[in-house]
C-alpha cells in the first residue's frame, strides 16, 4: 500500500479522538478511509497491531501513532474501534476495561460477537455498536450493517453511519439479523465472483477472449447493481425492461431457472447465516 495523501483541510470531526485496536485488513481499510476522506486528522488517530516492526513500518506509511499498546489508545480515546478476531475480543477487553468509561463509544466488526458480551466485559452502561462490513468496502463500495447495544444514542449511531459511509452504505438493524447480514452482504461477495466467473467462462465458451468475457462480466455484473441501487426499481422490474418478447434473454432465463440458480443462491444465504449463527453461539 503506498502512502496517503493528506488534505490540507480541517477534518471533518476534529474533537473525536480514536482507536483503532487491531489493525488488520479491515481496520487498515476504515483508517485510511478516514485520513483519505478528512473525517479524522491523523494526530486523532492511535492504532494498534501486535509487533513491534509492523507498528514503525505503518506509522511511517499513514503518518498516524502505531503502536502495540492497546490500553494507552484505549485510554486516549473517545471512540474505540475492536479490529481483532472474535476470539480475541475477550482478553482484549479485559486490557482496556480498567480505562474505559461511559462517556467512550465502542464499535466492534468482530463477527458474532453480540453487544451483550462487549457490555457485560465493559462491566459499565456503555455505548457499543456491532458492525459488519464487507471486502468491497476496500474500494469504497461496500455495504455495512449495524445495530446497536442498549446504551446507545441517537448522536452515537449517526457517527457510527459516518464512519462507514466512508467505505460505502449502510443499513440499521436489530442485532437478531446482523446474522443474516453476515450471510448475505459479507458472504455475498462471493457468490457474485462465482456468478462473475461463471458469466465470463461462458463468453469463452461462445467465442470471446477471456480478458473481454471477463471485463463484459465484471462491468455487466457493475452496471446492474448500479441500476438497482440508483433507480431504486425493483430487481424484477429491471429485468423486464431486458427480457423482450421472443427475444434472446428469455431463453437464457429459462435455462437460470432450470439450473435453479434463484434457489441455488437463496440456499447459499440461508447456510451462510445458519453459519454464523453457529458461530455466534460458540
Amino acid at each position: 500500500m503506498s502512502e496517503i495523501e493528506l488534505s490540507s483541510a480541517p477534518a471533518q470531526l476534529p474533537h473525536i479522538r480514536v482507536a483503532v485496536l487491531g489493525t488488520g485488513k479491515m481496520g487498515g481499510i476504515l483508517l485510511q478511509a478516514f485520513l483519505k476522506q478528512n473525517l479524522f486528522a491523523p494526530e486523532q488517530i492511535h492504532a494498534t497491531v501486535a509487533h513491534e516492526e509492523r507498528a514503525t513500518a505503518l506509522s511511517s506509511q499513514w503518518g498516524v501513532e502505531v503502536t502495540t499498546d492497546n490500553v494507552a489508545a484505549a485510554r486516549n480515546a473517545d471512540l474505540i474501534l475492536l479490529g481483532v478476531k472474535p476470539f480475541q475480543v475477550p482478553e482484549l477487553m479485559a486490557q482496556i476495561r480498567p480505562v474505559l468509561n461511559a462517556k467512550k463509544t465502542i464499535v466492534s466488526f468482530a463477527a458474532s460477537v453480540k453487544t451483550s458480551q462487549i457490555e457485560e466485559a465493559a462491566g459499565m452502561e456503555l455505548a457499543v455498536i456491532r458492525a459488519m462490513p464487507n471486502t468491497p468496502s476496500a474500494l469504497g463500495a461496500g455495504a455495512a450493517g449495524l445495530c446497536r447495544g442498549r446504551f446507545v444514542s441517537e448522536e452515537k449511531m449517526d457517527l457510527a453511519q459516518r464512519i462507514f459511509a466512508t467505505v460505502g452504505r449502510t443499513v440499521i438493524v436489530d442485532e437478531k439479523h446482523m446474522d443474516a447480514v453476515t450471510g448475505l452482504s459479507a458472504s455475498g461477495p462471493a457468490f457474485i465472483y462465482i456468478i462473475l466467473e461463471a458469466l465470463a467462462e461462458a463468453g469463452v465458451k461462445v467465442g470471446l477472449p477471456r480478458d473481454t468475457a471477463t471485463l463484459l462480466a465484471a462491468q455487466t455484473t457493475f452496471g446492474a447493481a448500479r441500476m438497482v441501487l440508483d433507480t431504486g426499481y425493483h430487481p424484477a422490474l429491471l429485468k423486464d425492461a431486458v427480457t423482450t418478447p421472443a427475444g434472446c434473454t428469455i431463453d437464457g432465463i429459462l435455462e437460470l431457472e432450470d439450473g435453479g440458480l434463484r434457489v441455488t443462491l437463496i440456499k447459499a444465504v440461508m447456510r451462510a447465516t445458519q453459519r454464523a449463527k453457529e458461530l455466534a453461539a460458540g
